[in-house]
């Protein structure tokens, strides 16, 4: 795939250089073989090894092997000649080279970078393009680039480590499946991954976070229409920050490149973001900016309810109407328990705003967002809501706009030393904790319409209840709710009629699946679309809850390998959920059929693979919401034209809180032959849960056979039991789809095998999580750990009469009453 990522005067430069390099490789081809330094590009037919280097042409930037700090280990990396110590990107950080291994790198024929030592490949960099005339150029912006006919197949700045440079960009892209983000090293002489993530975080507004593992350790604070609402204006001079939003959402941001002054802003190996010029007349570093700026820059640090003032001897205090909930810790300057309410809130007209000017935003963990609105609609908008604890404007440009509402606690508040009025907000609270009479007297006034409004509304409504019937009216509250929800979801609704005439009036030969909630219809809309209705069925054990969940779950999360969900129809009783229409139906109709399963050759079932991995990597990691999906299977895998999968069926997910690992239901839902043992038995589910499920999926598209009905003349195990045994007798192979035996690679397919082994072991503890199960399936070479057994369970009986279909959803209620 070409990059669109060099502009114009990029691509001239790049021309430029690349002829230099020519005449540099024609005059000087034989010096680095022997040892010398080129100036600034590499061939297929040359190598670089230990002592040699890449230069860029102005002499900016130096590429080689290094050993960093007391570290003997070797790396190749980047980092700027004048200041050598200063590392700016890092090829093999995964993979370090040991001191008695001699290192080599090339790029190879088609394009691909390697490291190598003796027979072994340390490190590799595959692009998407087969290259016919490749050629690596290291870039005076620091960039590494491999081009093809002066096209960019491949470049370093989509793989940034712990360093940030003009031109490089922090990523969201979750309709491309692209996200970019720094890590810092592990220590000051080790850049193998450390314990910190930097990166942009999409919920509601963008912000920009640390993370400390799955843990939110700094939070710059949302976009406020000009800059970070926590941090600092962006300094003109050395910061001219690019940000692309896409419906609000930010895509990217970064800064373009200018060969005028040297910047970089890199991730400490403490989790702080530092952010340095370079003064070439003494040729040193300068400190411009960095973040956490302070104590209360640590996220939450005061506790749920308080706000953090950094010029304060006691920085920690409850805001007004809050007392601390451990009146000893708080004593003792413990503030992690934060504050509760004094006095509980009078949705009945009892309440006012305490407004508090100029700070950082709390988080946005429950929150609601409509960027049109006006402070005034925001406030009445959170008077109507006795959930409400907090309002604001959205963004501080244009005098103000927008309505951000916060739902339960308040969390990392902060005042901000500027004390800027445009970003204030409101915190609700009784009359009683008000701190002004004139804003009492003023509440009340306001109020007084706003009863008065409500009384005549509860008139109305009643009288219409008395004229339509009671029953009719609390039918219609409850569509009316819906409706609401779905209005904040910003889903958009379709008219039944639209519906009908798509269907044909859900004619039976526009049926196309039958699933738990119901029958399935394609559909044409008049715009010439194609979609799938999937209907709720009247007999369904399903309902109202499953397809709240699944428009609630679904609509706010945005990936290639996930259905794309485009609208829900409610009328009286019906219920129906409107999705994209994907040609090849599911994953099951192709890899269980005898004819059709020849489609599926290793690659495409590879991509498959890698596919559903990403989309559940995805839900578990990256998505703004953590997703449990609990009935995760092959039925619920569908695939589009290019035979692409798209994990689907989110009827029976679950959001997890960030710091959640584990849940616990006494109403167990989901498919046999997919549920973890710890969840079929006990009702606990987690990540593991479906990375369980995902295994029992990866091991039936390899084998062609289904987990729950597999048969085998020697015992009666399930298809997970067979694995096993194979396995243990170095027999794996044996369990592959014998059609695949023209088009496999056996190492992709054995590794595939054994992480699937890996993602069913019996106990969830041992089982890995979805960033290494992704890891490992990609990683060719890569030694891996053994796989203890399964968690399956021995079939009572051969006899048919006894297996259970495999798209039977099963429910299982008070699992403890034994």
């Amino acid at each position: 795939m070409k990059s669109n990522l060099l502009d114009l005067s990029m691509a001239q430069l790049f021309l430029c250089t690349s002829i230099l390099c020519y005449l540099l490789h024609s005059i000087s081809f034989l010096s680095l073989t022997v040892g010398a330094v080129d100036y600034c590009s590499l061939l297929p037919n040359q190598t670089l090894v230990l002592g040699q280097t890449l230069i860029s042409q102005n002499q900016i930037f130096e590429m080689g092997f290094f050993s960093p700090g007391k570290f003997s280990n070797r790396f190749l990396g980047i980092w700027y000649k004048s200041t050598p110590e200063v590392v700016v990107w890092v090829a093999n950080r995964n993979h370090p080279i040991t001191a008695s291994q001699p290192p080599v790198f090339m790029i190879s024929r088609n394009g691909s970078l390697v490291i190598s030592s003796g027979k072994s490949i340390i490190w590799l960099a595959n692009s998407s393009v087969v290259a016919t005339n490749p050629v690596l150029q290291l870039l005076d912006s620091g960039n590494m680039v491999v081009a093809d006919n002066m096209s960019t197949i491949w470049q370093s700045f989509d793989y940034p480590t712990d360093t940030m440079l003009p031109g490089t960009k922090f990523v969201d892209d979750v309709d491309a499946g692209v996200e970019r983000y720094l890590t810092s090293w592990r220590n000051p002489d080790d850049p193998s991954p450390g314990d910190f993530v930097h990166k942009i975080q999409n919920r509601g507004l963008a912000d920009m976070v640390t993370l400390r593992g799955a843990t939110k350790r700094y939070r710059i604070g949302q976009w406020n229409g000009q800059y970070y609402g926590g941090g600092q204006p962006f300094p003109s001079a050395v910061c001219k920050p690019e940000m692309v939003f896409r419906q609000e959402r930010l895509v990217s941001v970064g800064e373009p490149y200018e060969s005028s002054f040297l910047v970089r802003a890199t991730l400490d190996t403490s989790g702080v973001i530092l952010r340095h010029t370079m003064n070439v007349r003494k040729d040193k570093w300068n400190l411009v900016t960095l973040f956490p700026l302070d104590t209360c820059d640590e996220y939450g640090s005061c506790g749920p309810n308080s706000i953090c003032r950094p010029d304060r001897p006691i920085r920690c205090e409850c805001l007004r109407g809050f007392a601390p909930n451990f009146q000893k810790e708080w004593n003792l300057q413990d503030w992690s328990g934060g504050c509760t309410r004094t006095k509980p809130l009078n949705c009945e007209g009892g309440d006012g705003f305490q407004e508090i000017r100029g700070v950082k935003y709390p988080d946005l963990l429950r929150f609601w967002l409509n960027t049109t609105m006006t402070l005034g609609e925001c406030k009445a908008e959170c008077f109507k809501n006795c959930g409400c604890a907090a309002y604001a404007n959205s963004f501080i440009t244009n005098g103000g706009s927008g309505c951000l509402m916060w739902f339960g606690d308040l969390i990392d508040t902060k005042q901000l030393s500027s004390a800027d009025s445009k970003q204030n907000i409101y915190i609700r609270v009784p009359f009683s904790e008000l701190d002004f009479n004139s804003g009492l007297e003023e509440e009340k006034e306001k109020k007084r319409p706003t009863k008065l409004i409500l009384i005549s509304m509860a008139s109305g409504v009643l009288v219409s209840a008395i004229i339509n019937g009671g029953v009719l009216f609390m039918a219609r509250r409850k569509s009316q709710a819906i409706r609401r929800k779905n209005e904040d979801l910003e889903l958009p609704a379709i008219e039944m009629a639209t519906i009908m005439q798509a269907t044909n009036n859900f004619s039976k030969e526009n049926i196309i699946g039958v699933g738990g909630f119901g029958p399935v219809y394609k559909g044409n809309m008049p715009s010439g679309e194609e979609i799938a209705v999937k209907r709720l069925s009247r007999s369904s054990q399903q309902g109202l809850e499953e397809f709240r969940n699944e428009v609630m779950v679904i609509a706010k999360l945005q990936h290639r390998n996930l259905v794309r969900l485009l609208g829900c129809c409610i009328d009286e009783d019906e219920r129906m959920l409107i999705y994209e229409y994907l040609q090849n139906k599911s994953l099951d109709y192709f890899v269980f059929d005898h004819s059709r399963r020849i489609l599926l050759t290793w690659p495409k079932r590879y991509d498959i693979i890698m596919g559903i991995a990403r989309g559940l990597l995805y839900l578990h990691h990256d998505s703004r919401l953590k997703i449990i999906h609990r009935d995760l299977k092959t039925s619920n895998i569908l695939l589009d034209g290019n035979l692409a999968p798209k994990i689907s069926d989110f009827g029976l997910a679950r959001i997890f809180e960030e710091d959640q690992s584990l849940a616990r239901t006494k109403r167990v839902v989901g498919t046999y032959g997919y549920m973890a043992p710890e969840y079929a038995i006990d009702g606990k589910f987690s990540v593991k849960s479906d990375v369980f499920s995902l295994g029992v999926v990866v091991l039936e598209i390899i084998s062609g056979k289904k987990n729950r009905g597999y048969g085998d003349p020697d015992h009666y195990l399930n298809l997970l039991g067979h694995a096993w045994l194979l396995w243990k007798e170095n027999k794996i192979l044996e369990l592959m789809d014998e059609s695949l035996h023209d088009t496999y690679t056996e190492s992709q397919v054995k590794r595939c095998m054994q992480v699937g082994l890996l993602c069913v072991q019996k106990f969830a503890e041992d089982r890995p999580n979805m960033s290494s199960v992704f890891s490992m399936f990609g990683s060719d070479g890569a030694v891996l750990p053994e796989p203890k057994e399964p968690g399956f369970f021995m079939e009572r009986s051969s006899s048919p009469s006894c297996i259970e279909s495999e798209n039977e959803t099963i429910t299982i209620t008070d699992l403890e009453a034994r």
